[in-house]
């Protein structure tokens, strides 16, 4: 999905592809009509390039971004952009001192209701916030797991909090605002990993807030859920279908002209649960670097988030509230 994205947005194209392997290198290159390599300090020689993207295992993005920072391309990285805190700013700061732009991909702040729900947030429609929810209910059975070593291990990739439910979480954060604090805890239910497959978080949010993360891949035998909920004093929106693609609930005290269409209107059909957002999410790449603009999601958003993945972790691991803003001492994530 990430690669068909590129060849859809107007001044960009995908110029070079690269993997260790060469066989997988060889074969997107064929596919897309451009050079394949299997080493990326000799790709990124290329004139061609003025962004790379990386997708490699989630452990090994702060060695990927650090090694390429040096070449002046701007970076766009998978979510999470790093399991450990520490990995995130020694990210930030070499790209940094470099001039290069970094993008962290959370392609679902760009899906259509997500989008109209947030322009009601900022309009002030739902009034105080008092509750928000995101539920992450998909399947990945064992066959998911067993396809690459490095999936489900503490050093390389987390359970479903961090790989599942991450975009799911930033959501959570984007629109509820600034977490005080957290308590969660987890089990691996159904499937041989090192990681969690399920888990609930309760979260307080400076605002006075609260909310609440579920997220499993225990779900038998397909992909169930993907949705937000945000509840105020004047209004409760709740965007559902499997990948936060459909607007199921719009509700407002002081309701508009446009409210009866927004239903039908702001509600997509996606083939699979990576949605539509990763073409959108290139373009406002594309426009931020064109047009020398502020990106959404940058480095310290992308940190963000990451930190509180690792206070939910934290608290699994000792079984107490976490505040935010804290030095993680038994989170496991990022750890061999």
């Amino acid at each position: 999905s990430e690669l068909l994205g590129f060849e859809q947005i107007p001044g960009a194209c995908l110029a070079a592809v690269c993997d260790i392997v060469a066989e997988k290198a060889n074969k997107i290159g064929e596919q897309f009509g451009v050079p394949a390599f299997t080493d990326m300090h000799e790709m990124m020689r290329s004139e061609a390039i003025d962004v790379v993207v990386v997708l490699t295992e989630s452990g090994l993005h702060p060695q990927h971004v650090i090694e390429l920072a040096p070449y002046g391309k701007h970076i766009m990285v998978e979510k999470p952009m790093a399991l450990r805190l520490e990995d995130a700013d020694r990210m930030i700061a070499e790209c940094d001192k470099y001039g290069v732009k970094l993008f962290v991909v959370k392609q679902n702040r760009f899906n259509v209701p997500v989008q109209k729900a947030r322009e009601a947030l900022d309009a002030g429609r739902l009034g105080k916030l008092v509750m928000g929810t995101v539920r992450v209910r998909w399947c990945r059975p064992q066959a998911y797991y067993d396809q690459d070593a490095w999936r489900g291990t503490w050093a390389l990739d987390g359970g479903v909090l961090t790989n599942q439910a991450s975009h799911h979480i930033d959501l959570l954060e984007w629109m509820m605002g600034d977490v005080e604090s957290v308590f969660a805890m987890s089990r691996t239910a159904l499937v041989d990993i090192e990681a969690e497959d399920t888990a609930v978080v309760t979260l307080r949010f400076k605002n006075g807030a609260i909310g609440v993360i579920e997220a499993t891949t225990a779900v038998r035998p397909k992909d169930l859920e993907g949705s937000l909920s945000l509840l105020g004093e004047t209004g409760s929106i709740e965007i559902g279908g499997f990948a936060v693609n459909q607007m199921k609930v719009w509700n407002f005290l002081e309701e508009s002209p446009e409210d009866a269409d927004v239903m039908d209107k702001y509600s997509v059909n996606p083939p699979n649960v990576y949605g539509f957002g990763h073409q959108a999410y290139y373009e406002h790449v594309v426009d931020s670097i064109q047009n020398e603009k502020r990106h959404l999601v940058d480095g310290l958003v992308g940190r963000k988030s990451l930190e509180l993945i690792n206070a939910i972790y934290e608290s699994i691991e000792t079984g107490k509230e976490v505040y935010l803003h804290f030095k993680p001492q038994r989170c496991k994530l990022g750890k061999v």
